[in-house]
């Protein structure tokens, strides 16, 4: 197969996209077609649809996986078989996503609830048509048994301003990135399990560090009432890492001095 065009989106790597695109609107991006190929041909009347199917390649993957643990298991198990799950770790990378069409301008489509990374190749281009595509009432499987409900997100005042500032001076979303990351989970065993790497937990203290790339999200939780509150955001670099004679290797000190400096 051949790829006809290039999905472009902010999220970069794999924990930047949702898992489900639907679950989290906000997430918006661009397929780019190839040009020279009468794709404009190809699109025509594809305007009046509300939502398209995107079937498109897991790129960055490698190997696949005969089972996957799901970020909210059923009860009473840990894994699921590879072809009951939406695992990118599939026998042929080949990924499927509903997403809401925009606008077509050109060769460019506007999406958003996209759950695709930046620079994925895409395949091929369908129309979501409700009355053949949509089955409300057919079973789930396992997903039926899936233990817990979504935790609440709040952020602070402190943490939508420090947000706000980081939003208006790059390209991260941190709150988008939390509340992706910490909304679903059954109480700490599978919100907080020992799989997620970039996540810190103190169960004593109920407070946990997620991290987003160089930055920290510092939030506390409480279990009763299954509440996440971002309470702030702190740079991960040590004063020593961030003088200016200490190697950038990500090329962002700059944006974490500011960040310090304007707190």
């Amino acid at each position: 197969m051949t790829p006809i065009g290039t999905f472009y989106g902010d999220a970069v790597y794999k924990y930047d996209a949702p898992r489900q695109g639907r679950l989290f609107a906000g997430h918006p991006g661009r397929i780019e077609l190839n040009a020279g190929q009468n794709f404009e041909t190809a699109l025509r009347d594809l305007e009046g649809f509300e939502r398209i199917w995107v079937i498109f390649q897991f790129h960055e993957n490698e190997g696949w996986r005969p089972t996957t643990r799901p970020p909210v298991p059923p009860k009473g198990k840990d894994r699921v078989g590879t072809f009951a799950s939406r695992s990118p770790y599939r026998p042929n990378p080949i990924g499927l996503s509903c997403v809401r069409l925009l606008k077509v301008e050109g060769l460019t489509l506007f999406v958003d609830e996209a759950d695709l990374l930046n620079g994925t190749p895409v395949l091929d281009i369908k129309p979501y048509i409700p009355m053949a595509d949509a089955f409300p009432d057919a079973k789930a499987g396992w997903v039926e048994e899936q233990a817990g409900e979504p935790w609440t997100i709040e952020a602070t005042e402190e943490f939508a301003a420090q947000n706000l500032w980081i939003a208006e001076h790059s390209d991260f979303d941190l709150e988008s990135f939390a509340r992706v990351q910490l909304s679903r989970g059954n109480f700490t065993k599978d919100l907080f399990d020992s799989s997620r790497r970039r996540l810190t937990l103190d169960e004593n203290a109920k407070t946990g560090v997620l991290a987003y790339r160089t930055f920290r999200i510092h939030f506390s939780y409480d279990e009763p009432t299954r509440r996440i509150s971002l309470q702030r955001i702190a740079s991960g670099y040590t004063p020593e890492e961030l003088k200016p004679s200490a190697e950038d290797k990500y090329g962002d000190k700059p944006l974490h001095r500011e960040f310090l400096a304007s707190r």
